[in-house]
């Protein structure tokens, strides 16, 4: 259902600024704002209307110059898309500027919102959209020295489309030239009242960054006076690739992103599928979605639980935690056929409905994990050196936290009883009670309190699931679900090549934009789609938790000594693929 334009009015007078309203699937407030009045209107949103939009969420671009589909909005070669959210208001709000493409200009507004600070990198870096007065506008994802702009449509999307890669000795040197750091590009110092400063580089490739990433740290000694992360290694075009697959193949990307999350990505993905299209999951496939999801959200933890455990310290409790989530593995595999990538969720609903005995495999679960989490909690959280290396370290408060894009279980750890699940519920949440864990002071050890007091959630989460399973069909019957239902494939050849090019070439979405973002893993998850009325995405954008957590590390890692820089990332619970995409 489209929202009424009427019912913007009120934000309309709000923005200050003269706005032009459009409709969206999604039923967010939509406003075309003139490119000269974008600062004025973040900055209004921001500060000067009640319950304010103190949430930066996201800034992208949408390459229009091939789009046919764009009735009552104005013309542009390039679209610039603003999204911020207000928790008094418990509400998103979407801001668009036209842009032509002999002008791709806009102010910055890190002055109004710092975490737009990587958000405007990308879109420069993806779209070639220059941010007027942005302190340091360089690529973020792609090297520096690559030529064009990859999200453009004029971009190759495949490798076979590009000529034969070559390396020549000057090129190397050029390439190695341009890996070299220099303090001065990041408004940093050599040295300060007489004692210079030293630069360490910690990865690419290092166990404790959890991937490849590089961070570069100012130090004095061994204080951490600031410290620059460089993401991007791990980027593979993830939402170039949803432009060029149908509306169901791109479901299996989506496990790839957050690839601790599995059929959470699924959910983020399909949630906003579902809302272009119309579709309304029936309760079973509702209620099977949420306890296979949860399911993930204990097997990501117990993931986070033990690596971090071993960051500061201790060896032993990330071979029993990989043992547990192997049980959960199975689980996965005996319904899903797979395991940490099962590509289970289809437009609709599921792939197949549950097997016999799931519930009896569930139920062993469920009686197992109690007992190993309070043996946890004594060896773990109660060991007096993992206390002493994570407690005070890496905190941050409320406001910080919120200003700098936090969601999920780091937002909760720093104090605000914030879980999307009940304040914005999706599938069959509203049906299902559980709490919202906080903690205080937003620190190492608030954060690990948090993710084990979730899993312990989800474990109540899978019990309700399991005793209150409802009945009926798991999947939509509406003619855009894929697969189509098989009851009258055989009929008569129209009917088989209905189901034939429903399967292989997927269904044809009603133009149209929608974001449904989701209580992911480790924070907020959502994908913004633009449908041009065709078998695929236009646009596919990602806004994933970790790039925003990862944007802050130098505010919690300043004043702090090397080691801590360790704990410090290792309790944000992130995967390069969730930053990178």
């Amino acid at each position: 259902m489209v929202r009424s334009l009427v019912a913007d009015e009120g934000l309309q007078n709000e923005l200050l600024v003269p706005s032009v309203p459009q409709s969206a699937r999604d039923e967010i407030p939509t406003f075309w704002i003139a490119k000269q009045d974008i600062h004025e209107a973040v900055r209004s949103l921001r500060h000067s209307v009640p319950d304010p939009y103190k949430l930066f969420y996201d800034v992208t671009a949408i390459d229009e110059r091939g789009r046919t589909h764009r009735d009552g909005q104005p013309p542009s070669d390039f679209t610039a898309v603003y999204h911020l959210y207000s928790f008094g208001r418990n509400e998103y709000v979407r801001l668009k500027v036209a842009l032509e493409e002999n002008d791709l200009t806009l102010p910055t507004i890190t002055d109004v919102f710092p975490a737009a600070n990587w958000y405007e990198r990308e879109v420069w870096d993806m779209f070639g959209i220059k941010f007027d007065g942005h302190p340091h506008l360089t690529r973020i994802l792609m090297p520096s020295t690559w030529v064009g702009h990859p999200l453009r449509k004029d971009h190759p999307a495949r490798a076979t489309e590009m000529g034969p890669f070559t390396l020549p000795p000057e090129k190397e040197d050029a390439e190695q030239a341009a890996l070299q750091f220099h303090p001065e590009e990041w408004g940093m110092s050599r040295q300060r009242e007489g004692s210079d400063f030293i630069f360490l580089n910690i990865g690419p490739q290092h166990p404790g960054t959890h991937g490849v990433l590089r961070i570069i740290l100012e130090l004095d000694g061994e204080e951490i006076i600031d410290c620059v992360p460089e993401i991007g290694f791990h980027h593979r075009g993830a939402e170039k690739m949803g432009e060029r697959q149908t509306w169901h193949t791109y479901i299996p990307y989506t496990d790839r992103v957050d690839y601790l999350g599995g059929v959470m990505n699924n959910l983020a993905y399909l949630s906003s599928v579902e809302k272009l299209a119309g579709i309304t999951v029936p309760p079973r496939g509702q209620m099977i979605r949420v306890m296979m999801a949860e399911l993930f959200r204990i097997m990501n933890h117990l993931v986070w639980y033990g690596t971090f455990a071993q960051d500061v310290g201790q060896m032993s409790p990330v071979f029993f935690m990989f043992n547990d989530r192997e049980k959960a593995l199975s689980i996965v595999e005996a319904i899903c056929g797979a395991r940490m990538h099962p590509n289970w969720f289809r437009i609709g609903g599921v792939a197949q409905d549950l097997p016999n005995g799931w519930d009896g495999m569930f139920r062993d679960f469920l009686n197992y994990m109690p007992p190993r989490m309070a043996e946890y909690e004594r060896t773990v959280m109660r060991n007096r050196l993992f206390k002493v290396r994570t407690k005070g370290i890496g905190g941050c408060t409320v406001d910080e936290a919120i200003e700098w894009g936090m969601t999920g279980p780091n937002l909760r750890a720093a104090g605000l009883e914030w879980d999307f699940r009940k304040k914005q519920p999706y599938s069959c949440y509203d049906q299902l009670e559980f709490d919202i864990p906080i903690a205080n002071t937003g620190d190492c050890y608030d954060r690990a309190i948090i993710h084990i007091e979730e899993i312990r959630q989800s474990l109540r989460i899978i019990q309700q699931c399991v005793d209150q399973m409802p009945g009926g069909p798991c999947n939509a019957d509406h003619p855009l679900t894929t697969p189509p239902p098989k009851a009258r494939t055989m009929h008569d050849i129209e009917t088989l090549i209905n189901h034939f090019l429903g399967v292989s070439w997927g269904p044809v979405m009603p133009p149209g934009e929608a974001m449904v973002p989701i209580e992911a893993t480790k924070g907020n998850n959502g994908y913004y789609l633009t449908s041009d009325g065709s078998t695929g995405s236009y646009r596919t954008r990602i806004r994933t938790p970790s790039f925003a957590h990862m944007q802050m590390l130098p505010l919690l890692c300043r004043g702090r000594l090397i080691p801590d820089l360790l704990a410090i990332i290792g309790s944000l619970d992130y995967v390069l693929a969730d930053i990178d995409r």
